[in-house]
């Protein structure tokens, strides 16, 4: 499977056809472009992942880490949004101490990503998170939330690169984007899972509990990434590695001038950050959407959560099964179907309408399934389009790009929600999401046209 740009300029993935191998190692048949739908296809297709134990140690890793994340978010988020009764703008700082570090220190963590051990780095980010997440047990101010978080954001902005650089390692190109699909359906399984088991903790023992838990998750994903294999480059990539030790900056340039050198992934890029934007600007202030409602409470957040955890996961899974698609097509009917799902819950809250436990778990569901297709299609390309050695650095302009618009976006719904409400707020990123949407449409179908000259 190999990423290639078509003549309109939009990514897409060859078709990477395996033969079927009989018990004795004869062919007996072959996958067509459709069969990847079949079970005897998609068995074998993903075969080698499932061998791999590089692969299989990182995801496990990956899905403990990602059960403690949501269930320390969830945790923050009801006890600053509802216990502390926090404003639109306090909750939308919780959101930006998150992802300000990211923004700040993205370039600078790809670039240690491809420079040290990135088992390592993975190991002391992780440890040094557990120990910052015991000390929200004894917050009792927002300020103390605040700064926990930034900190953890820090460590945070080294692991990802680090994981994703890690997973270029040791799987190989013609498996990466079946590989990104089964990681981004661990995040969007354990998002399904962390809520519910928070909602349950919190519920039942209290948010410091949750925390507590969270602090033990990164612990055992350290333990468990230490049994990770120590392969790194090739003899060619560290060849290429050792031209390109310069400056923060000049490494920083090397993967901004990389991505728009390639089409699909500096159009893609700026779709994405857009997109990016919007979608926090309503996101980070769901908790403030639901107190509009009677029928407020944690556990309506928390279904909410999960029902988008739930069709993260379809979603990813659809993903998985056919790799043959074009990314830019499928970002744009996410952001459709983000516009979509946050317009309707801004209207069903605007007439307070009943049975909020059904239909609000339906628009997360959708917005979920919505979301996957706007990022995983995009960071699978990515990983696909880029070599080796330049993984880290890529990845730092790319998470460093998501991330400005996450700092962005809470601040400006933050500020829309104080200044005009939330409903409005809603309604303005519902209708710009499904704006771009149409506009990038206009701009895909007239770049085929043109190319079919």
């Amino acid at each position: 499977m190999s990423g290639t740009l078509d003549q309109t300029g939009e990514a897409r993935v060859d078709h990477f056809c395996r033969y079927v191998y009989n018990g004795v190692g004869h062919r007996v048949g072959n996958c067509g472009p459709f069969n990847i739908f079949h079970l005897e296809s998609w068995n074998i297709v993903n075969e080698g992942l499932i061998k791999n134990k590089g692969f299989v140690t990182l995801m496990l890793a990956q899905t403990i880490s990602s059960i403690g994340d949501w269930l320390s978010i969830v945790a923050i988020i009801t006890l600053v949004g509802l216990k502390w009764n926090a404003s639109p703008m306090e909750v939308s700082l919780i959101f930006l101490c998150l992802a300000a570090p990211m923004a700040l220190f993205g370039p600078i963590a790809g670039s240690l990503a491809d420079r040290f051990n990135r088992k390592t780095l993975m190991i002391v980010s992780d440890l040094i998170r557990a120990g910052l997440i015991l000390i929200l047990t004894l917050a009792d101010t927002i300020i103390v939330v605040y700064v926990c978080l930034f900190a953890v954001g820090i460590f945070s902005s080294v692991f990802i690169p680090a994981k994703n650089g890690k997973l270029k390692e040791i799987v190989s190109e013609s498996e990466m984007k079946s590989a990104m699909s089964f990681s981004a359906m661990i995040d969007s399984s354990t998002k399904v899972l962390g809520p519910f088991l928070s909602g349950m903790l919190v519920s039942a023992l209290g948010s410091q509990l949750v925390f507590l838990v969270d602090s033990i998750t990164f612990i055992a994903s350290a333990f468990i990434i230490f049994f990770l294999p120590k392969t790194a480059y090739s003899l060619e990539s560290n060849e290429q590695e050792n031209k390109l030790k310069t400056s923060f900056k000049t490494e920083f340039t090397i993967g901004f001038s990389f991505i728009k050198n390639n089409l699909f992934l500096s159009i893609g890029l700026v779709f994405l950050g857009i997109s990016l934007l919007l979608i926090q600007l309503a996101d980070s202030q769901l908790i403030v959407l639901i107190r509009e409602l009677t029928s407020a409470s944690p556990d309506l957040f928390g279904y909410l959560v999960t029902a988008s955890g739930i069709g993260m996961f379809l979603a990813g899974f659809l993903l998985a099964r056919k790799t043959e698609y074009k990314s830019f097509t499928l970002m744009l009917v996410g952001a459709l179907g983000l516009g979509i799902s946050f317009g309707t819950m801004a209207l069903f809250t605007m007439f307070d309408a009943g049975l909020s436990i059904i239909w609000m778990p339906l628009l997360g569901f959708l917005a979920g399934f919505s979301a996957t297709l706007v990022f995983v299609p995009f960071h699978a390309s990515v990983q696909i389009e880029t070599p080796v050695h330049m993984t880290g650095r890529v990845f730092g302009v790319v998470n460093s790009v998501a991330t400005t618009a996450t700092i962005i976006g809470p601040l400006l719904g933050g500020w829309l929600s104080t200044v005009v409400g939330v409903l409005p707020a809603f309604f303005i990123s519902s209708s710009l999401l499904v704006l771009i949407s149409f506009i990038g449409s206009l701009i895909n179908k007239k770049r085929r046209e043109d190319a079919a000259y």
